[in-house]
């Protein structure tokens, strides 16, 4: 009992009763269950991700830059930047006065290889009847040995032309030349003042930096062309020194870029780097991925996630069954028909649009996926 200065008393030993907590519960009708969707929770496996970010890139393994083997000005250009070629397609025309000698040289080794042969069908003929004058005591031994020394003469210079022939094909392919050409070479006697130059593998001209009439030199490492193929691209990704000890060649990386955000690609880690980049603490992570659509671009901004660790079980959610309340997380659970109660959950790891749910939800029970949010605010209200 307390009394107040006037002689009025109030009696405040009894505390005043707090508000009714409101009911974690709530009653939907016929029409209501039927925007809901309700599914049951099942364990399913989760694994710790390490995420960083990085570029996508040309497959250096599968790309390669096409020079010349030659100086001389280009009079040709034949393909064009995005253009698909095969190996062995002509990309350019050079005319160039530096493949003309060894044409010639070629040329030349061919016709001592002619005459050559015919010394030595001769030399086996002369070596032959002096052979047989000899054994029929019609002929003197010394005729027939200088006949056997000039067919052993006639039988090197053989093998040296033939060597020098070889040695002559050999520099013209790689001056260019096919071996077709090099044929039609040494059947017409017909030398050529300009050469293509060929693409040595299947692939995209990505690159071109040579124009028409322009003179290139082979003495300066002067790229023409640059060729790749687009069916592989690399991820270089800059990951952060702390994540380093849980990457491994071999594993799996999913993949995502900005320009196709609703697909997942996936890769598998090709290379991991022996230094940091010391302003950043960074070090390079590469990956490779299939590009059979074309879609990963180079230059691309992309992120990707590394499972690390074992798969650990836990019950799991659909994405839209979480309602998120800043660091807080609940679940609306069914109890019984067209009845459900709010639920507090602990989330954590979120893989393949589902949820791992950690503390307040067990495996068997059914949650609420669409239309949890219209619960939500139903519940507010």
């Amino acid at each position: 009992m307390t009394c107040l200065g006037l002689g009025g008393c109030l009696d405040v030993s009894a505390e005043t009763p707090a508000p009714p907590k409101k009911d974690d519960s709530i009653q939907v009708t016929a029409d209501q269950l039927r925007q809901l969707s309700v599914v049951k929770v099942e364990m399913r496996p989760f694994r710790l991700e390490k995420s960083a970010v990085g570029q996508i890139a040309y497959n250096e393994d599968a790309s390669t830059a096409v020079l010349t083997p030659f100086s001389g000005r280009v009079i040709r250009l034949l393909a064009k930047i995005g253009d698909k070629v095969a190996r062995g397609a002509p990309l350019l025309e050079i005319d160039s006065p530096e493949i003309v000698q060894p044409q010639n040289d070629f040329l030349a080794a061919a016709a001592t290889l002619n005459k050559a042969r015919a010394q030595l069908d001769l030399a086996t003929i002369v070596e032959r009847r002096h052979g047989g004058l000899y054994k029929d005591s019609a002929g003197a031994l010394k005729d027939w040995q200088q006949a056997q020394a000039q067919l052993v003469g006639a039988e090197n210079d053989l093998h040296m032309a033939e060597s020098t022939l070889d040695a002559g094909r050999s520099r013209l392919r790689i001056l260019g030349l096919t071996d077709g050409e090099i044929a039609e070479l040494q059947d017409k006697g017909r030398i050529r003042r300009s050469i293509p130059i060929y693409s040595p593998i299947d692939g995209t001209v990505v690159a071109r930096k040579v124009g028409p009439g322009q003179f290139v030199r082979n003495d300066q490492g002067e790229q023409l062309y640059v060729i790749a193929d687009l069916s592989t691209m690399w991820l270089k990704a800059l990951v952060p020194e702390i994540d380093i000890p849980f990457v491994k060649v071999g594993q799996d990386v999913e993949v995502k870029v900005m320009a196709v955000p609703q697909r997942v690609f996936k890769a598998r880690i090709t290379y991991v780097g022996a230094l940091f980049d010391a302003p950043t603490r960074r070090m390079i992570v590469r990956s490779e991925i299939a590009n059979p659509d074309g879609a990963l671009k180079a230059e691309m901004f992309a992120t990707f996630k590394i499972a690390i660790g074992a798969s650990v079980p836990a019950p799991a959610v659909p994405m839209d069954a979480v309602i998120r309340e800043g660091d807080l997380a609940a679940v609306w659970v069914e109890q019984a028909p067209m009845s459900f109660q709010r639920r507090m959950v602990k989330v954590g790891m979120e893989q393949d649009g589902q949820v791992e749910v950690r503390e307040g939800l067990a495996a068997g029970e059914s949650a609420v996926t669409k239309g949890a949010i219209f619960l939500d605010n139903e519940w507010r209200q």
